[in-house]
């Protein structure tokens, strides 16, 4: 459990410095300029992902059972999860009306996969991972909203070509992992069918 706990720290940490300390990223980035920032921000991002691969893994084989979520969760899941990849899809289709309207939708999706895996998943593990992002996204998405309404930020209104394409590529990157690569990746089924 310890690498998945410092896996969320250091990856859930890098990407919280927006939220708690903005103004001493902006110093820090001013000081060793973008690149290097960057280059650190990836480096610390990707030992947390590996971490928390390998913790979540680890905490797998000997789950600590918290909660046994009714059957009918993991329908539910998958449903919330459709939602949450039309979401992280909008958030990366630019000029769509989903993007418009929610003004950050990737933060919104993850707020909702995490949900989701959390209403469908009862160990410890997943309650530190999901609970972990879930806490993650909300506090990340209200802090975006106040920089937006501080800055005065309006989103581009959206077309209906791009909006189409960001729900068509969320539904299909859905299907696509729901129907092969969560087994694939993570030798779980959710639909309880695999390739």
């Amino acid at each position: 459990m310890t690498a998945l706990i410092v896996g969320l720290v250091l990856f859930l940490g890098a990407h919280s410095l927006r939220i708690v300390a903005d103004d001493w990223r902006t110093r820090s980035i001013a000081r060793i300029g973008e690149k290097p920032w960057k280059g650190l921000y990836a480096l610390v991002s990707v030992a947390g992902f590996v971490l928390i691969v390998w913790g979540y893994g680890i905490a797998r084989a000997q789950p600590v059972v918290l909660w046994t979520p009714p059957v009918a969760m993991r329908h539910v899941a998958a449903l919330l999860t459709l939602v949450a990849f039309v979401l992280v899809a909008a958030g990366n289709v630019p000029r769509n009306s989903i993007r418009a309207k929610l003004g950050h939708p990737m933060l919104l999706g993850t707020k909702v996969w995490a949900f989701a895996h959390l209403l469908a998943n009862g160990t410890l593990a997943d309650l530190l991972l999901f609970g972990g992002f879930l806490a993650w996204a909300v506090l990340c998405y209200r802090s975006a909203r106040r920089r937006d309404r501080a800055a005065g930020t309006v989103y581009a209104v959206g077309s209906v070509r791009n909006t189409a394409i960001a729900v068509i590529a969320g539904v299909l990157a859905w299907a696509l992992f729901a129907f092969w690569l969560h087994a694939a990746w993570i030798g779980v089924a959710p639909l309880g069918v695999s390739a």
